[in-house]
């Protein structure tokens, strides 16, 4: 294809490629979306401070009345039907912004005029005044999604950003629903404990002595606890990104129930950790109560009566889900499924009581236990999430430091009435 340019197009004036105003418009546009863009984000700001007030307001009737008032009911609900709006406009602003950019970074072909410009007949054109410049031009015979090249469209291609973020697995927390629950407003929390009993009580006869009975007791401490972690961002993202932040605290308190979960399995007491349920359980009486045969369900049954024996009774049971799994999943010698017909959901149970499948607890042990009444978690500073910027240089940086912290302490009041052990043959250790 030929493009011919005469001389007395000279003569009329310069010749113009597109449009003058073309990047002032482009640049007034992003500007433009720019401001809605900051108008949006600073609504929305303004909006989760107003569903945290309201929040806390309908918290206060419900504990007052027993319910929420009409109108605190009504402002929520429009709060939230504006989110949506807003969220959509949020998305729509940061996706043509997005388009924008992305099509004036990547690499641009030069336009017929750039091209026919800079070609060898123009510039002779321009020396001689007169004859005539041609410029060839490739037909395009495909259209690609590079950059290059006469087909070339990527400049127009954009990504698609999905908002907000895809978050790993969290694992259920299921050992603090088993415990009593408790407070304190000290650092740490006292005790008696029973530790002895010579019960001498006997029939007396008319006129002799009555025997006597002893008791003894020691006193218990058990300290509390800090479980904190920490990270740091700037200003600037906490308030470019939406949502962020509220990610981030939910976070880090996932991250201090995990902990949690494991210290009050299996803390060993030492240093700073919480003194579990596992290093203060009975251990399984492995020569006592084992039968050659016992499959892992007997070993469950096995350990209920160790407890029945010493007057406990048992109220939940532990374990590794794998196991758990492998009971779900035994037969009989004719191949039917011993615990239960797959086709029905009886819940999670054995022997009458919930099981409780956690990654906490290893592969092949178990804990059987009164959790309902032999041991309690008292919180001295519920799971929460502070944000301060006048940590270490955080202030001349623009940088903000995230803190999530909580305080506990877990007594055991009754040792004997938890058992630990392995679910195949072996003792506890």
């Amino acid at each position: 294809m030929n493009a011919i340019i005469h001389p007395r197009l000279f003569n009329d004036g310069p010749i113009e490629f597109g449009r003058k105003d073309g990047g002032q418009h482009s640049a007034g546009g992003a500007a433009d979306d720019n401001l809605e863009l900051k108008s949006v984000i600073e609504a929305i700001g303004k909006r989760d401070r107003e569903m945290v007030d309201f929040a806390k307001k309908a918290d206060a009737e419900i504990k007052a009345t027993g319910q929420m008032a009409t109108e605190t009911k009504s402002a929520l609900e429009k709060l939230a039907t504006d989110a949506s709006g807003q969220q959509a406009r949020l998305m729509e602003l940061e996706q043509k912004l997005a388009r924008r950019g992305g099509a004036q970074g990547a690499e641009a072909l030069p336009s017929l005029g750039e091209q026919l410009s800079g070609s060898d007949d123009f510039k002779a054109l321009q020396l001689r005044g007169k004859g005539r410049a041609v410029l060839k031009v490739k037909a395009v015979t495909s259209v690609t999604s590079t950059t290059a090249g006469t087909g070339g469209v990527g400049a127009a291609v954009q990504r698609t950003r999905l908002p907000g973020v895809i978050a790993p697995p969290d694992r259920p927390m299921t050992i603090r629903d088993l415990l009593m629950p408790g407070r304190t407003d000290s650092n740490a929390v006292e005790y008696v404990r029973e530790t002895g009993f010579q019960n001498m009580t006997a029939p007396v006869a008319e006129g002799d002595l009555k025997p006597q009975s002893d008791l003894s007791f020691d006193l218990q401490t058990t300290p509390v606890r800090t479980l904190a972690h920490w990270v740091l961002a700037s200003k600037q993202v906490l308030s470019d990104i939406p949502q962020l932040q509220s990610y981030v605290d939910q976070r880090l308190r996932y991250g201090l129930t995990y902990v949690e979960e494991m210290q009050l399995l299996a803390g060993n007491g030492a240093g700073q950790n919480l003194n579990g349920l596992i290093p203060q359980a009975t251990a399984y009486g492995f020569a006592a109560y084992s039968k050659a045969a016992d499959t892992k369900i007997d070993r469950l049954r096995r350990a209920m009566l160790q407890m029945r024996i010493a007057e406990y009774r048992a109220s939940a049971i532990v374990m590794n889900p794998i196991d758990w799994t492998d009971i779900v999943l035994t037969k009989d010698s004719i191949g039917q499924y011993v615990w239960s017909d797959p086709t029905v959901n009886n819940g999670q149970n054995l022997w009458g009581l919930p099981v409780v499948d956690t990654n906490a607890m290893a592969t092949g042990k178990f804990l059987v236990g009164a959790f309902n009444m032999a041991a309690q978690i008292f919180d001295r500073e519920d799971a929460s999430v502070e944000v301060s910027t006048e940590d270490s240089d955080n202030f001349r940086r623009n940088m903000v430091t995230i803190l999530g912290e909580e305080r506990l302490a877990l007594a055991v009041f009754r040792p004997q009435s938890f058992v630990y052990g392995n679910l195949v043959d072996g003792n506890a250790s």
